[in-house]
């Protein structure tokens, strides 16, 4: 097998992972779990809609946005030590594998979900998004190791599209099985609990290809005597966050996507529970929303790739992100039925793929060989379902409201400011000064 035909197995294989990990994002993040979690949480509320967690009050219909603000706040301080781990033993694979067979072992066991057990859900989901993210971030660090700085764009865009297409595939399906629960005698409860399973095995099954063809590189180090890879890892992290101060443009950007993308996430990940509570939308058609959505996002994200080259990526980024802010507009003022969510899904989705496949293909140039992994793992901080601040933000305006409107409307605040600041980023400085000379 020549090179190049070797790199383009690999850049498959690299694809497939995204195929196999994006039924997570939809079937669990973003639909089922969200509603399901609520369902659990209101069942074991005292009179006033409250649950007691550690001792603290909660309001039921809260409880979803503050376990995904609370996972991501874990990852916050974990992921980085991760990356850091990944670089420096250079064993990438063997972490992917771990991680993958952790995070669908958590999801598959949601299936045992029932009548109040919203604290043993929250625990699940605390667990596989916690693999789920730091498996992007080993996933994240192999594209600049697979494809060269004029191939980036290209393969981070087919590699969100395929993802899309094989989340958008199973929740089809999931949407079948829902919508049929009642004739077919499973009820929907159980129905719920088969697609949360179900995505745990699709992104377990669907892993194999890409875990057995994705390489390692570089020789692996040993820890020094009398120490261990966690207290190197820690080491390096440090001397790595020290040295990043060289790396102005990168700072800038990844502060730009870090607020920018926790607004997407945010609002892709309490889209349904909007639907559900302010709308009173059925999950059979919230599932459709979203599986138009998936649909869409790819086309979105192999188009922008098309803007991107015509405009340049950055450029291509800042106008979806103008379209989400009008987005968020239309959705206060005009969202009050069906129809108007799934024009908003579609719009959603033709932005959402443009705007996170070109934002990885450029953090991609402004990192410093060898460092991939330190470097995707803060990066990941806020991608695809794993974002914090935002959700954080959409709970507490929530709970002081009680407007799901409101809530939407508040996260343009995070777009504008991404906005701003990725302006002033200088994409091509940025990729200059961290090519080694």
């Amino acid at each position: 097998m020549s090179v190049d035909a070797a790199a383009a197995r690999e850049q498959r294989a690299w694809y497939w992972y995204d195929w196999a990990n994006s039924a997570f994002t939809t079937s669990v993040v973003t639909l089922f779990l969200g509603p399901y979690l609520t369902a659990l949480a209101k069942a074991g509320a005292d009179s006033q809609g409250m649950v007691h967690i550690l001792g603290i009050p909660v309001a039921a219909q809260a409880v979803w946005p503050y376990a995904v603000s609370a996972s991501v706040f874990l990852q916050v301080f974990a992921l980085p030590v991760f990356g850091a781990i990944a670089d420096y033993g250079r064993n990438k694979r063997e972490m992917l594998t771990a991680l993958t067979v952790g995070g669908s072992a958590a999801t598959i066991a949601m299936f045992l979900l029932t009548g109040s057990s919203y604290i043993a859900g929250v625990l699940l989901f605390l667990a596989a998004n916690f693999c789920y993210g730091a498996a992007i971030v080993v996933y994240n660090s192999f594209l600049p190791e697979i494809a060269a700085p004029e191939d980036r764009d290209r393969v981070s865009s087919r590699g969100w599209a395929f993802g899309y297409l094989g989340g958008g595939l199973l929740l089809a399906l999931n949407l079948l099985l829902y919508t049929n629960a009642d004739r077919i005698g499973l009820g929907s409860g159980l129905a719920v609990r088969l697609s949360l399973a179900s995505a745990g095995v699709w992104w377990l099954l669907f892993s194999v290809f890409p875990l057995r063809t994705l390489r390692n590189r570089g020789p692996a180090k040993s820890p020094p005597p009398g120490q261990h890879y966690i207290t190197v890892a820690v080491k390096q992290l440090w001397h790595t966050l020290r040295g990043v101060r060289r790396y102005p443009q990168t700072l800038l950007f990844l502060a730009a996507y870090l607020v920018y993308n926790d607004a997407i996430q945010t609002v892709f990940t309490m889209a349904v529970q909007f639907g559900s509570e302010e709308l009173k939308l059925s999950l059979s058609t919230l599932t459709s929303a979203v599986l138009l959505v998936q649909f869409v996002a790819l086309g979105g994200a192999l188009g922008f790739n098309r803007v991107a080259a015509a405009i340049g990526n950055k450029h291509a980024v800042m106008v979806a992100l103008v379209v989400w802010c009008l987005t968020l507009v239309a959705i206060y003022f005009l969202v009050y039925t069906a129809a108007g969510f799934y024009i908003a899904a579609s719009a959603i989705g033709v932005v959402m793929g443009g705007s996170q496949a070109l934002s990885r293909s450029i953090f991609s140039l402004l990192i410093p060989r060898g460092q991939e992994a330190e470097y995707f793992s803060v990066y990941e901080i806020s991608d695809k379902g794993t974002s914090w601040l935002g959700p954080l933000f959409f709970g507490l305006a929530l709970q002081v409201t009680g407007s799901f409107r409101v809530a939407i409307l508040s996260l343009i605040l995070f777009f504008a400011v991404g906005l701003i600041l990725l302006s002033r980023v200088d994409v091509e400085a940025g990729s200059a000064a961290v090519r080694p000379e």
